[in-house]
């Protein structure tokens, strides 16, 4: 018979690692705390004893489940049972069923759990020891953009700072743990500390307590766009690789308009949430400039982002479900950008027509693409083939994992010269250059520059590189033929084919290109 397993109450279906796994759920887990999505078949960001006393499977004396990895849904549903209300996720990429243990299990598992428990004991005192280091399991850099306008007023800006301090504390504070800072939205925003400035979750609560209510309009836009754009940098704390959000806690409704804040923060790298906080009634509707305020500035608008409470009283039982949402950092979609999540090929034109000269400014044009990406073992990737009749891989994407070294490459690339076989060079990178990296997380883009007409057919290579997921621009110089260009660009093709007239003219075209690999990158995150 099987052997389970002891979790804890907070354990989710995403920390099993076997297709089919027996538990052992623990007494007395405070149902308010449970973390479920779906009905039946859970998200696998789910506790799992959550969903089982949901199920009905154990009740909260515990007991032992058999946990069944499933695929991704469409719209898992919130429903309320045995004391839980599950939340809807509208899309998730896998899921876990719950049922009863075999019964010899669960009675091996009591033995069992009896040892288990004692070592798990014999480790508490040590976390308390590494205080300073915080939890290193919780990955974050978080501003909380607390509304300090008329709305709310002094009373509910204490309660909302007694709350964002209770978050501050569970987050768990520390050198390795999550780093916090406040910023005020009020007529104007104001920066009240930054991650940088505290480390231990004590000397939060003190920065919290000791801030003042500003008052007037909350001008919650302005304030996102202000944070998103000046909170994060790097002397001002943000850490590199570390998810990035904004905690918007907004008290009724914004006083101006967020889309243009949230498409800024989605830009930036910003993860947004939003904690609205007794949501305008029937009779307050009319005031309000734009109802779906929400989904215009958060992350995503899948209902992860989106949290709500119905006063500022008593919410001592929301801060725990908050701060799970906050460490879930492979839920972070909006930590990837365009700038530190694709993978660039430069397929170079090294044909005799193009000369020594007008080679050396292809290769300016190269680096002033790839210098505009965040480039680095866990960001983006840049990647060079030359091509005449042949191609010459000058350095593939693992090659070179700091920008530096990615523009120096470049730049001691030596011209080949010799004949033009575009269409030869477009499947020899596909298969060489992008055939390693076809699985990783990375988006694809290849750019194609080249001054002339093909020897062979490109329409057929480029086609077959679209196939594979790879984003293909066509920028052409001098006597490249239009057809040729088109032919080989991704659709929309008018916002794929670039060409100018003379070498001089790639260096206008930079930002043109660097804009539209961006809007490809979010058009595809929709």
């Amino acid at each position: 018979s099987l052997a389970a397993t002891a979790i804890t109450c907070f354990t989710r279906g995403l920390d099993l690692r076997k297709g089919t796994e027996d538990v052992l759920c623990p007494a007395n887990c405070p149902l308010w705390q449970f973390y479920v999505f779906g009905d039946g078949i859970y998200a696998s960001l789910s506790s799992i004893c959550g969903a089982a006393i949901h199920r009905g499977v154990i009740t909260n004396a515990g007991g032992a489940v058999r946990v069944q990895t499933l695929p991704g849904q469409e719209n898992y549903p919130a429903v309320n049972a045995n004391g839980i209300q599950s939340q809807v996720l509208s899309r998730w990429a896998s899921s876990f069923s719950v049922t009863p243990a075999p019964k010899d299990t669960a009675l091996e598992a009591v033995g069992r759990s009896v040892s288990t428990a004692r070592p798990s004991t014999g480790k508490r005192p040590k976390k308390t020891l590494d205080k300073k280091a915080g939890n290193k399991d919780c990955k974050a850099d978080v501003a909380f953009l607390i509304d300090g306008s008329y709305n709310i007023g002094q009373r509910r800006f204490n309660l909302q700072k007694n709350f964002v301090g209770k978050v501050a504390v569970m987050l768990g504070i520390g050198t390795e743990g999550p780093h916090v800072g406040v910023v005020q939205a009020s007529e104007h925003p104001k920066i009240e500390f930054y991650l940088k400035n505290f480390t231990a979750a004590k000397e939060v609560l003190f920065a919290i307590k000791e801030l003042g209510f500003r008052g007037g309009n909350s001008n919650t836009g302005k304030a996102l766009k202000h944070t998103a754009q000046k909170f994060f940098s790097l002397e001002n704390g943000a850490r590199k690789g570390i998810p990035k959000i904004i905690v918007v806690f907004l008290d009724g409704w914004p006083s101006d308009d967020l889309e243009e804040a949230g498409i800024v923060a989605r830009e930036f790298g910003v993860n947004v949430f939003i904690v609205t906080v007794a949501k305008p009634t029937t009779e307050e509707l009319g005031m309000v400039q734009d109802i779906g305020f929400v989904d215009k500035a958060v992350c995503r608008t899948n209902g992860f982002f989106s949290y709500q409470m119905p006063t500022w009283f008593g919410t001592t039982k929301y801060v725990k479900p908050l701060v799970q949402k906050l460490c879930s950092h492979e839920q972070m979609l909006c930590s990837k950008t365009c700038y530190n999540s694709i993978n660039i090929a430069f397929l170079i034109d090294g044909s005799s027509s193009v000369g020594e000269s007008n080679f050396r400014l292809m290769l300016d044009f190269v680096s002033n693409v790839a210098k505009a990406f965040e480039i680095s073992d866990i960001g983006s990737k840049v990647a060079a083939v030359q091509f005449t009749y042949d191609q010459r891989t000058e350095f593939g994407f693992t090659d070179h994992i700091t920008k530096e070294k990615v523009l120096s490459a470049i730049r001691s690339i030596r011209y080949m010269s010799g004949g033009t076989a575009t269409g030869d060079a477009i499947s020899f990178t596909t298969r060489n250059v992008f055939g390693p990296v076809k699985d990783g997380p990375n988006k694809n883009f290849l750019i194609v520059l080249t001054d002339g007409q093909s020897y062979d057919d490109v329409r057929g290579p480029a086609a077959a590189a679209q196939k594979a997921g790879i984003t293909v621009f066509s920028v052409g110089v001098a006597w490249a033929p239009l057809d040729d260009l088109k032919d080989m660009a991704s659709q929309p093709r008018e916002s794929h084919t670039f060409f100018t007239r003379e070498f001089t003219g790639l260096e206008q075209m930079v930002p043109d290109i660097i804009r539209s690999i961006c809007k490809d990158f979010l058009d595809s995150k929709q």
